[in-house]
């Protein structure tokens, strides 16, 4: 048997899928409008249609800290177990978390 290949995205087929009616639909403009300053805390949702900027699939779903902004992503620290992990995230895959 030929080994199973370990991509970027492998195993996320329930993960990054969309319901039926949001299939193909670009985020709506309100949600990459919005501006976030550093201490924002945010919730990471990937939108599996936008493929740049999108974080690993163990980060779905995590709440992070806005650090700052590089480009057009925003610098994003997240705790995963005992580690602090720094990542660059673009605001497709951002959600504000209500305080």
């Amino acid at each position: 048997m030929v080994k199973a290949p370990r991509g970027y995205r492998h195993r996320t087929r329930k993960v990054f899928s969309k319901h039926i009616r949001e299939k193909g639909a670009v985020p709506p403009l309100s949600l990459l409008m919005i501006d976030y300053k550093p201490g924002d805390k945010v919730h990471i949702v990937v939108n599996p249609a936008i493929h740049k900027g999108m974080p690993h699939r163990r980060y779905h779903g995590k709440t992070g800290t806005i650090i700052g902004k590089r480009g057009k992503a925003y610098i994003v620290k997240i705790t995963l177990g005992d580690k602090e992990k720094t990542l660059f995230i673009r605001p497709e895959h951002l959600r504000p978390a209500k305080a």
